[in-house]
């Protein structure tokens, strides 16, 4: 995991289930929305912009 994204408050969404699903975790921070495979947390995580994630968000609540 890259240094910039040590301390922040990852989280999953609240309708990720327990039995090891495929999911991810995000951390919002102030340049944006960094995203990580949950089950791996090893593996360097990726950044979004806020206006990305806001739109990718609203899209998969339309769905």
């Amino acid at each position: 995991m890259s240094s910039g994204t040590t301390g922040l408050a990852w989280f999953k969404s609240s309708y990720s289930g327990t039995q090891g699903d495929d999911c991810v975790e995000v951390a919002i921070a102030e340049q944006g929305v960094h995203v990580r495979d949950s089950k791996d947390v090893g593996r360097p995580a990726f950044l979004v912009g806020r206006e990305v994630w806001s739109r990718f968000a609203g899209f998969v609540a339309d769905a």
